[in-house]
């Protein structure tokens, strides 16, 4: 089969976290050439003011966001606020372009439009092949395959990457009951985007954890249950809290559900590392040995435990991952590396940066 030598990647809201980001990863994938960066209130202002970090980018400038830039491309990737993308992805498909487009936005994840309007509160914009490979769906077919049949990705939310990695071989095991589960997540302040808002200063967020979306609002909610019933579960209710904390990036997500009588932390260990064996940035740590978010800081990696609280009759999982990395940007990668038929893996890295 012949595979191209190089692709063309245009970024929009390339000022933002989930942009610089996915352009960090960009620029040292080995068959990739870094196209058009836009953005909206920082056209034309130059990559550097925003990502100093990038320097291999760093004297590039951001136009507007517009299908003239973003046209001809052979990828498109959508960092753009949630209800946004809906619009542009509809003008680049007017162009009929072929091009793949990515959205790490939330605009088009979820099936149900009802769900979207219930949530995010206006017209749903269509639904996209999901970007996680390693989703589990109890109807026989897999997600890798869906991707490398597709040209339009919507990329995950970072929470509910680390909540359905964490659960779904006990749903797809029918290890544990679904309609009782609640989930806390520790979350970076990166998580909470760029915008200037009081409570995100550091004044605020320095020694401090601040809880929010409390009581069922969070919108991450609904996708984690489209992805749960995926893996074979009929009822799902979850209580679903995220924290942020003093970390500039990372998730530590512990989940709870309820489980069957006589399952022990040693099956629950054994259906986890099953599920994960063939899977290159998924991995179930060594008994007793429980994720941190230092150990993936920079890494496309997702580090699970798994352990069965006997006395409370509750499988308990945590699971790390950066929510730049694995929740957004490295998610983006791999699946568009499955799109254009390249190898999963490329331009993707297991290792993080420490201390």
């Amino acid at each position: 089969m012949f595979i191209r030598m190089t692709f063309t990647v245009a970024v929009a809201g390339a000022s933002g976290y989930a942009g610089g980001e996915t352009l960090r990863l960009l620029a040292a994938h080995p068959q990739v050439s870094v196209g058009a960066l836009t953005a909206n209130t920082s056209a034309g202002t130059r990559l550097s003011e925003h990502h100093p970090h990038l320097r291999s980018l760093a004297g590039r400038e951001l136009v507007a966001t517009d299908v003239a830039a973003l046209a001809g491309h052979d990828v498109v990737v959508l960092a753009l606020p949630h209800g946004a993308s809906g619009a542009v992805a509809a003008a680049l498909e007017r162009t009929g372009s072929g091009t793949v487009v990515l959205d790490l936005g939330a605009d088009h994840r979820l099936v149900d439009a009802a769900d979207w309007r219930a949530y995010y509160g206006s017209e749903h914009a269509g639904t996209w092949t999901y970007g996680m490979p390693e989703l589990i769906r109890s109807a026989g077919d897999t997600q890798r395959a869906r991707l490398a049949a597709t040209d339009r990705i919507a990329v995950p939310g970072c929470n509910v990457t680390a909540v359905t990695l964490g659960l779904q071989p006990g749903v797809a095991a029918g290890l544990v009951q679904t309609s009782d589960l609640v989930a806390v997540l520790a979350v970076g302040y990166s998580g909470a985007g760029k915008a200037l808002r009081p409570h995100l200063q550091a004044a605020e967020a320095l020694g401090s954890a601040q809880p929010y979306a409390v009581g069922g609002t969070h919108r991450h909610i609904p996708e984690i249950v489209q992805n749960l019933r995926a893996a074979g579960a009929d009822d799902v209710a979850i209580s679903f809290t995220p924290v942020l904390v003093p970390l500039s990036r990372g998730i530590l997500a512990t989940v709870t559900a309820p489980v069957g009588a006589g399952v022990s932390t040693a099956q629950a260990r054994e259906t986890w590392r099953a599920a994960y064996a063939d899977e290159p940035f998924v991995e179930v740590l060594p008994d007793d040995v429980w994720p941190t978010t230092a150990m993936v800081v920079g890494a496309n990696t997702a580090l699970v435990q798994v352990a069965v609280d006997t006395k409370a009759g509750r499988l308990v999982t945590v699971t790390a991952l950066d929510n730049l990395v694995k929740g957004t940007a490295g998610a983006a990668v791999q699946s568009m590396n499955l799109a254009l038929g390249l190898p999963e893996t490329t331009g993707l890295v297991r290792e993080g940066v420490a201390p």
